[in-house]
């Protein structure tokens, strides 16, 4: 069925197909009892799924990627998919529009998507009103960022301005520093500002009788040397963990044609194409960690057996994005179903 849905739905300028899709679930869960049926046929609820990470009880493992549900506008409709959280975001202090249109874009033979979105949201206070009037009990992670104005020197004031509004509406927070559609957002990953970012927000952090957890997301482009100063920062930082991958700026092994992808432009790339690093980087964290901070894997996801070499590469937890889109919601089950008879419970 999802599959006749995305063919209508592949036929539409992405970012045009995704409003639709928002649309489309407010429609359908507004009639009576589909909700119900709609969880009964993709949750997959079972204790043995359950996983304490970062002090956090989640009902299962596989998570939504930041991004896809940008405001906070969409998060209880997703939560009937069978997701074990959702990631909010990235939201900055002000709203700002984000690059000009088009800016998302599919490769269908690679099922994958390239974006240049650039933190395009309506501004942390509008998504909190949202978050106050939530009824369901999903986890819900806050991801943050800075303002495309902001400059790299004064970034930490938007963290924080984030950090604090946020606070009492989610369950973690996620600093993003590796957005490739900021201009000059990735330079916050060098070892010296980045923590002292992470410092000053776990300064912030203690200041409240209950911290939350506090996650730093990477990019896949980090070098060996980069990832040792990665390990080294979340030791000297005491932050929570780590979300391996963001999007990447590479273009390796396509197999859409070189012209095709080069008229697109810049932007991060997500999907299948990125299955591989992805993992890299994981094994690489929790393997030279000595596995001594847990780490949510998030890149390439599109099957059962995907996910599962996330979690064998040392993931705690994963998560969905570009997968979600061209596989459905019924991929959530199916990852849930095939970690009930694996190891990796």
């Amino acid at each position: 069925m999802y599959k006749i849905i995305r063919s209508f739905l592949f036929y539409v300028q992405p970012e045009k197909a995704h409003h639709i899709t928002a649309s489309l679930l407010k429609i359908i869960f507004n009639i009576p009892g589909v909700r119900i049926l709609w969880r009964s046929f993709f949750s997959v609820t079972d204790k043995r799924l359950e996983k304490k990470v970062f002090g956090i009880t989640f009902p299962n493992p596989v998570g939504l990627a930041a991004g896809f549900d940008k405001d906070a506008k969409m998060f209880e409709d997703l939560a009937e998919c069978g997701f074990g959280f959702i990631e909010i975001g990235t939201l900055t202090p002000k709203a700002q529009p984000g690059n000009p249109k088009p800016r998302l874009f599919r490769l269908k033979q690679d099922e994958a998507i390239i974006n240049r979105m650039g933190f395009n949201n309506e501004g942390v206070e509008i998504a909190v009103e949202r978050l106050k009037n939530r009824s369901s009990n999903v986890i819900i992670g806050g991801n943050i960022g800075k303002n495309k104005v902001t400059e790299n020197d004064n970034a930490i004031e938007d963290y924080k301005i984030c950090f604090h509004a946020l606070f009492n509406y989610v369950d973690y927070f996620v600093v993003n520093v590796s957005s490739p559609n900021t201009p000059g957002l990735r330079d916050l990953q060098e070892k010296e500002p980045l923590l002292k970012i992470l410092s000053l927000l776990m300064v912030e952090n203690k200041s409240y009788s209950t911290p939350k957890p506090i996650l730093l997301k990477i990019a896949p482009d980090l070098t060996d040397g980069q990832l040792d100063d990665i390990i080294e920062i979340v030791k000297e930082s005491k932050i929570a963990g780590v979300i391996a991958t963001n999007t990447t700026i590479a273009r390796d092994g396509l197999k859409e044609s070189k012209e095709s992808v080069d008229s697109i432009g810049a932007g991060g790339l997500s999907g299948k194409p990125v299955r591989n690093r992805s993992t890299e980087v994981i094994r690489y964290l929790s393997i030279n960690s000595n596995k001594s901070f847990p780490i949510i894997g998030v890149g390439g996801i599109h099957s059962a057996e995907d996910a599962i070499e996330k979690l064998n590469a040392g993931a705690d937890l994963v998560q969905l994005y570009t997968g979600f889109i061209y596989e459905g919601p019924s991929l959530i089950k199916r990852i849930n179903k095939a970690i009930l008879k694996s190891k990796n419970i």
